[in-house]
């Protein structure tokens, strides 16, 4: 996949295409409509067919000191959408040129001008342009006047529930990876450098990689079982812990990962951690034996959760749960 950035300059084999636009924060199963869509189109045309986003989130441009819960890092995204088969990914800067800039200024300039896009494709909730003026409505009137087509996307629903993003921020709040998953299409992974910490887990048996979470990042504390994604393309499976440590001091929250079967170093290793389900709640034990106990059940749990999700896959049916 090609990753543009910005709009200027724009390769002559990149015009023409066919362009999904969005924030695209979880590529869950709403937004794999539109992208699916957008391939459909592409293919019929005969063209390239790929997305634009926003970076960063249009949200944390315009309230800084209260990042919103990402779902997905824009590394992640991109990973998702050329996992579906598209061609390229137009990042546009958001800042605060782009947010001055009119819904009309926005189609001219940079969908017909800098783009020269063949057809878009945009959700039923898709608002753009200086103070939200624009809407699927209008891009579709604007379509038929400077020749692009727009396919507008209805809301994508499961048992009346509609697929979205803020849904699934809650979901994850609550500790419910699995449900999260299945709105999402994929399993819900975060991405992080391990650092340096107090080796409690070392000294109770359980050695951990600790990895600080992106600003806003909410999700319910407790233990999880995951599976974790090292630089050189192996995975391996464990058990996480994200929380206060209330056993010993209660302090600021970080997650704590331990591999199963596994001994080398990884400080200073970006590592991918991917959470399959939710085991218990965080609590204070009265004792360390009654926390190592504790741990080494969680571990048998978590080894047991896994071992049952390899044998069903309960994401092959999804695009991107393989």
């Amino acid at each position: 996949m090609l990753v543009q950035h910005g709009f200027d300059h724009v390769p002559l084999n990149l015009r023409g295409a066919v362009l999904a636009i969005g924030n695209f924060d979880g590529v869950h199963r709403g937004h794999q409509a539109l992208l699916t869509k957008a391939l459909d189109e592409a293919k019929a045309a005969k063209t390239r067919s790929g997305v634009i986003m926003f970076e960063p989130h249009p949200r944390d441009y315009f309230q800084p000191d209260h990042p919103q819960f990402r779902l997905t890092a824009l590394t992640e995204k991109i990973r998702l959408i050329r996992k579906l088969g598209l061609d390229v990914a137009v990042v546009l800067p958001f800042n605060a040129p782009l947010a001055n800039l009119s819904s009309e200024h926005f189609i001219e300039r940079i969908l017909v001008a800098g783009l020269g896009v063949r057809h878009v494709v945009v959700g039923y909730d898709f608002f753009f342009g200086k103070d939200r003026k624009g809407t699927p409505e209008s891009l579709a009137r604007a379509g038929e006047e400077m020749g692009f087509g727009v396919t507008l996307i209805a809301p994508v629903a499961e048992a009346g529930e509609v697929f979205s993003s803020s849904a699934i921020r809650l979901m994850l709040a609550q500790g419910d990876v699995r449900q999260a998953a299945h709105a999402l299409g994929h399993w819900w992974r975060v991405h992080g450098k391990v650092v340096g910490g107090a080796k409690r887990g070392t000294g109770l048996g359980f050695p951990t990689a600790n990895i600080p979470l992106a600003k806003g990042t909410s999700l319910g504390h407790g233990i999880y079982a995951v599976r974790i994604y090292l630089p050189d393309g192996s995975h391996h499976q464990g058990a996480a812990y994200l929380g206060t440590r209330p056993t010993f001091d209660d302090g600021k929250p970080v997650l704590e990962v331990f591999l199963f079967d596994f001994d080398e170093d990884l400080y200073g290793r970006d590592i991918d951690v991917e959470f399959i389900d939710f085991i218990r709640t965080d609590r204070r034990f009265d004792g360390i034996e009654a926390l190592k106990e504790q741990m080494a059940r969680d571990c048998d749990k978590s080894r047991a959760i896994l071992a049952a999700v390899e044998a069903d896959n309960p994401m092959a049916k999804y695009p991107l749960g393989t």
